[in-house]
């Protein structure tokens, strides 16, 4: 078992129990070092190393072995897992993993932040829509 950082999609915890296949809680979490953006025609972000950035996020604890195969099938080739230290919110450190966007795949990130209350207000139902098949991942 080991942590995972969210700083997306799922950071909502329905999605990500739902993708991991049991239930989830996450915690408040900060990635520096990173930028967070909006992928063109998607309703869920990317990030990408950058000096000086800070990314704000969901941390979850003790993901089990298996859901990190289906967390891996859900992110896609877009994305790369990648071991990453992030900062609690009582300040202290946690490594987790994190899915980072591949250099190949950048030239489809918009500029500025991706924001994560517009999508809860106007993207998510959306996302759940076309991304129905993510309930099918395989245990």
């Amino acid at each position: 078992m080991s942590h995972c950082f969210t700083y997306g999609s799922l950071m909502c915890e329905d999605i990500m129990s739902t993708v991991c296949g049991y239930g989830l809680v996450g915690i408040d979490a900060m990635l520096a070092e990173f930028d967070r953006h909006p992928v063109q025609g998607e309703d869920y972000p990317a990030i990408v190393p950058s000096a000086g950035g800070c990314v704000a996020g969901r941390l979850y604890s003790d993901v089990r072995d298996a859901a990190w195969e289906r967390l891996d099938r859900f992110e896609g080739n877009q994305y790369q897992r990648q071991r990453v230290r992030v900062v609690l919110a009582d300040g202290s450190p946690c490594d987790a993993w994190t899915y980072v966007f591949r250099p190949a795949y950048q030239g489809l990130l918009l500029p500025g932040d991706w924001d994560f209350a517009a999508f809860l207000r106007e993207g998510k139902v959306r996302f759940e829509g076309r991304y129905l098949g993510f309930q099918q991942i395989e245990q």
